[in-house]
């Protein structure tokens, strides 16, 4: 296996690894600045009214996008594995 061969795999594990992440965390961080905006606006302070609706927002992704992602998963490691033979030899 040569360097470039391990930094591109290096690379495409990382490009998943970031989609995967910004699909989770991205809409939360939405959320939590919707809900920070409205608590500044009617200065209610309760903790509870901020994680409290990330937490829904963020099951609701994982609901809906999860398949897709477990699919991007199984697809990178099904490539990984079927190359495994160029690799060695």
């Amino acid at each position: 296996m040569t360097p470039e061969v391990a930094v591109d795999l290096f690379r495409q594990a990382l490009w998943l690894t970031t989609t995967i992440v910004a699909v989770i965390v991205v809409p939360s961080l939405l959320v939590g600045l919707m809900v920070a905006v409205f608590q500044a606006a009617t200065q209610i302070n309760e903790q509870t009214l901020s994680f409290l609706p990330r937490l829904l927002f963020t099951f609701v992704t994982i609901i809906f996008l999860g398949p897709w992602l477990v699919r991007q998963l199984i697809e990178f490691t099904d490539q990984l594995y079927r190359s495994i033979p160029g690799l060695i030899g």
